[in-house]
């Protein structure tokens, strides 16, 4: 058994838009088998425009996202400003690397707006020890990977608006921890415009 997939985890993110969804399944289970609770908080707010989602041992999530919060609360004290997307990225992949010879088990998608550069959207995933893997459509993260980027690959396109961006999101959130018994038992998504967020509960299957 794999340390990473002890807790069970399945995260989503895409761009839009003008606009960037993440999501992620509800489920915490202990060993693998046994279901703990079904409103495991997974994704985690930095500022109005950033998000970063962990999946992996439910420890080092918590530890990291408090440690990404400091960090961030630190850069807005000493800049007067949001640290932008590929900023905190860069934050988070350096403060991995850090660890590398003993390691946090857990990894990181990032996904926010830019808002100096149009609201242009940012994601990125991340392995264990911080290597970025930045991209412009969808990335996934949690022990059913495959199965996230196959329905993600089914039904992403480009450019969708925010309501689009939510319903594609949510289908392939649903869709994909169908397909593992690690991950589940509903989900939240947000999905991130320039001028607000909006926050949904989905309602998945409980066995």
């Amino acid at each position: 058994m794999s340390i990473m997939s002890y807790n069970g985890a399945a995260i989503i993110a895409m761009c839009g838009k003008e606009c960037v969804a993440i999501a992620s399944d509800l489920r915490f289970g202990i060993n693998q088998q046994q279901t703990t609770a079904v409103d495991m908080k997974k994704i985690y707010k930095i500022h109005d425009h950033l998000y970063v989602g962990l999946s992996g041992l439910a420890t080092d999530q918590a530890t990291l996202a408090q440690r990404f919060k400091f960090r961030h609360n630190m850069y807005e004290l000493r800049e007067s400003r949001k640290m932008r997307p590929e900023t905190f990225a860069n934050l988070v992949s350096t403060m991995l690397y850090e660890k590398r010879f003993g390691p946090y088990y857990a990894e990181p998608i990032v996904a926010g707006l830019d808002a100096t550069n149009g609201y242009k959207p940012f994601i990125t995933g991340m392995d264990l020890i911080g290597a970025m893997a930045p991209t412009d459509n969808f990335v996934v993260c949690g022990n059913n990977e495959e199965s996230l980027f196959g329905v993600c690959e089914s039904m992403y396109k480009p450019d969708l608006e925010p309501e689009e961006l939510f319903e594609v999101i949510a289908q392939c959130i649903l869709a994909g921890v169908n397909r593992d018994c690690l991950s589940g038992w509903g989900g939240v998504v947000h999905v991130i415009s320039k001028d607000k967020v909006i926050t949904r509960t989905l309602k998945g299957r409980m066995d």
